[in-house]
């Protein structure tokens, strides 16, 4: 998978958003809002996606683990339905 370039992340009070930076990326009857930890893990999913050209939900989990104190099991359960959300929204594709 990787993220589709032109959505940006930006902080608004104690939530993130993606941001289209173009004009076909806009769609105002959508706004994708993230917690702190979905934030984290879009970060990671653009940073391997410029640096390899693609991230997978294992890679996320591990991320995910190594930052908080988190289960594996239940990383994988709360990446895996953050990822499909972003391919839903039309930020990722797959």
């Amino acid at each position: 998978m990787n993220t589709i370039s032109g959505f940006k992340l930006r902080k608004l009070g104690n939530e993130y958003i993606l941001v289209g930076e173009s004009m076909e990326l806009i769609n105002f009857n959508k706004m994708i809002t993230l917690n702190e930890t979905a934030a984290f893990l879009w970060e990671k999913a653009a940073e391997l996606t410029a640096d390899r050209g693609s991230f997978d939900v294992q890679t996320l989990c591990k991320a995910l683990c190594a930052e908080y104190e988190v289960a594996p099991e239940q990383a994988m359960t709360d990446v895996t339905a953050t990822v499909q959300s972003w391919l839903d929204a039309g930020v990722v594709e797959g």
